[in-house]
């Protein structure tokens, strides 16, 4: 199968938040790089056509809530292209069922039952990994390879362009991400992380659902339903 250029992929919508430089250098050293890695027999996570499935489910204009993640999990079979979540059917990872231990304890719902969370995306939450793809089995082996740039753009452009959003960065690497945002137009909410090593400094307790709803309602924007994590 002939490798995609790195644009073929990339929905269109989204395409004016990236400078040229990112456009015309970042994205094809990177496909580049993706290429060179597949035809050494890399097994890299998740499937192409799933690189940019956050963005392909809403547009720029779209977006409500952003909740940034590192990058996909390196497990094969558990990521989908979105941050946190995974395929319908797998076992949740500790960090998503510690996001939905604080979903119960902050909205007294029940915690959903599916661990795919593009039901959120397509309410508007951009579920952003920093980095899109990984090496299976290697967590964070694609972290130097060009991807911030490219999604760096993109968390500064929704900055710029839009205005009453909410940012959620759970941990140190997303918490790296604040100079990209605006907070005097945007809600920026901060927590430790919800994974297992973290969640207990500061993650629980952290209330970022009912938080993100409430910032929503004053600015005369529908609310999250976050119980609504299936497609």
């Amino acid at each position: 199968m002939p490798y995609p250029q790195p644009l073929d992929h990339f929905p269109e919508a989204w395409r004016p938040l990236l400078p040229a430089a990112v456009r015309e250098q970042v994205l094809p050293r990177l496909a580049a790089r993706l290429k060179q890695a597949e035809a050494a027999g890399e097994h890299i996570l998740p499937p192409r056509t799933q690189w940019f499935r956050a963005l392909d489910l809403l547009a720029p204009d779209a977006v409500k809530v952003v909740i940034l993640g590192q990058d996909p999990y390196p497990t094969p079979g558990n990521a989908n292209g979105l941050a946190f979540s995974v395929t319908p059917g797998t076992e949740p990872p500790r960090s998503l069922k510690n996001m939905f231990q604080e979903l119960e304890s902050d909205l007294g719902v029940p915690r959903p039952a599916s661990g795919d969370l593009s039901g959120w995306a397509k309410q508007g939450v951009l579920l952003l990994n920093t980095t899109l793809t990984v090496q299976a089995d290697n967590a964070n082996s694609h972290s130097a390879w060009g991807w911030e740039q490219v999604t760096d753009a993109l968390i500064h452009g929704l900055s710029e362009r839009r205005q009453g959003l909410v940012f959620i960065l759970w941990g140190n690497n997303a918490r790296k991400k604040l100079a990209l945002i605006d907070r005097s137009r945007h809600l920026v909410l901060e927590s430790a992380h919800p994974s297992p090593l973290s969640a207990r400094r500061g993650f629980f307790g952290s209330r970022p659902y009912s938080q993100a709803n409430a910032w929503l309602s004053r600015q005369g924007v529908p609310a999250i339903n976050w119980t609504g994590s299936a497609a």
